[in-house]
């Protein structure tokens, strides 16, 4: 008897496929494809003299490449694949769709074909430090879990190895969420605040596009929200809606410095290891999604031995008493402002980077209060900037900006300003577009410079 990974790529055999996107999600995809024999094209715009050696042996292999500037010009498709990156709504894409095409995702078929509990996590911030403490808290207690999704690997080819006892723990961004009409047993939704204006044509869309993840539940499924958050609290499931709050009265809440579910103690904060505010709430989000499945003693085992994600306020080195944070992650204003509040002193800030379009508004109080120093290298720089400047408790003579205009002189200008006992933070409040792949490549470079130092 197949089994219903087998039914259903067996199914694909004697269509078109189109993959939109050759980047780390859809490789794995393509080789799935020409495994099971289906007729496949690879679409993407990077020119062929730039392809990595990866994408020429899917070609090898038998993938149809259409690459460069004009790489969606004559694609014929019965089954389209869209990367996340893609807007569902691009040309090209309703063209296809027009014609009779069937748009999907790798992400999509992963939640048609998986064969156990799902747990999924979005918000703007937060996402990665919670599916991950999801993860450990599932791992400690003995559970067999597959962690991926927008963080680490690509799950549709690791579903057959999955058995029906096991559970997926998975990162979901507003980019796979779009045109998703599955959603996982278990949702939690950190947060939600302006991002990612520069894909979606507005903030009513990237907030439609978070609730596809409880959106198609039924009324068995469980839905974690943040009851601080004012657009996440108005949210309610189709099944059971837990809350979780630092400020108030929840379901899972903070009383006397203690992270208490159901009104019993279940940890203490301090024995939290990863440092901030931020991570409290990352712990009281994870702690409600594993009710029932992770026992409290193993959540402080954990917390007592967890020491973060990289990139995510990530201690690089301590240089003659000065301290090098990297929080390359930050991409956005308020996962800065949360870094910043991580510190119990000011701190040397290194912001700026790609411009997604969002307001900036709001960082510029907060480095007022917690930044002594900023040196700026990015496109964003002159509205990190502006947003500083425009505050009233602004005063240039106690926090003094630089505008180093890229990011390798902001660093070394910064680390040169330190002094023993100083904090260097790089916290870009921003992506990295501009200047590198991504958070990841700008937090590894960011490293080698302070270690280079």
């Amino acid at each position: 008897m197949q089994s219903a990974f087998d039914k259903y790529f067996n199914s694909l055999k004697d269509q078109r496929i189109a993959v939109l996107g050759l980047g780390v999600s859809n490789r794995p995809l393509v080789r799935l494809l020409l495994e099971y024999g289906c007729d496949v094209s690879g679409c993407d715009r990077t020119p062929r003299e730039k392809l990595d050696p990866e994408v020429l042996e899917l070609e090898a292999m038998g993938c149809k490449l259409h690459v460069g500037g004009d790489y969606l010009e004559g694609v014929e498709a019965d089954v389209l694949f869209r990367t996340p990156g893609m807007h569902p709504a691009n040309p090209a894409i309703e063209a296809l769709r027009e014609k009779g095409a069937r748009v999907t995702s790798e992400m999509e078929v992963f939640f048609e074909l998986c064969p156990c509990a799902i747990l999924a996590v979005t918000g703007s911030d937060g996402k990665t430090t919670t599916t991950t403490l999801i993860s450990e808290f599932l791992k400690a207690a003995g559970k067999t879990v597959w962690l991926g999704g927008n963080i680490g690997t690509p799950l549709l080819p690791l579903t057959r190895q999955m058995k029906e006892t096991d559970y997926a723990v998975v990162e979901l961004s507003s980019f796979q969420l779009m045109d998703m009409v599955r959603s996982p047993h278990r949702a939690l939704i950190t947060n939600l605040a302006p991002n990612h204006l520069d894909i979606h044509k507005d903030m009513g869309e990237y907030v439609d596009a978070k609730k596809n993840i409880f959106r198609y539940q039924d009324e068995k499924g469980l839905l974690v929200l943040n009851a601080d958050n004012a657009i996440t609290a108005a949210f309610r499931g189709n099944g059971e809606t837990r809350f979780f709050s630092r400020l108030a009265k929840a379901h899972v809440c903070l009383e006397d410095g203690v992270i208490c579910r159901g009104g019993e103690a279940v940890l203490p904060v301090k024995e939290i290891l990863i440092p901030g505010v931020h991570n409290v709430e990352n712990y009281m989000a994870a702690i409600a999604m594993v009710e029932g499945l992770v026992d409290d003693e193993t959540i402080r085992h954990v917390a007592r031995t967890f020491g973060g994600v990289e990139h995510r306020i990530e201690l690089v080195r301590v240089k003659d008493g000065v301290r090098f944070y990297n929080d390359s992650i930050a991409s956005s204003p308020s996962r800065t402002i949360a870094g910043l509040h991580s510190f119990s002193q000011k701190v040397i800030l290194i912001a700026g980077g790609y411009d997604k379009h969002i307001p900036y508004d709001a960082l510029g109080p907060e480095i007022c209060a917690h930044v002594k120093k900023l040196f700026l290298g990015g496109a964003t720089g002159e509205k990190i900037r502006a947003g500083v400047e425009a505050c009233p408790e602004y005063d240039p003579k106690a926090l003094e900006i630089v505008d180093c205009k890229t990011f390798e002189p902001a660093v070394r200008a910064a680390a040169a300003a330190a002094k023993p006992g100083d904090v260097v933070l790089m916290s870009p409040a921003s992506a990295a577009f501009d200047q590198f792949k991504n958070f990841m490549v700008r937090g590894e470079y960011f490293k080698n410079l302070v270690k280079e130092l």
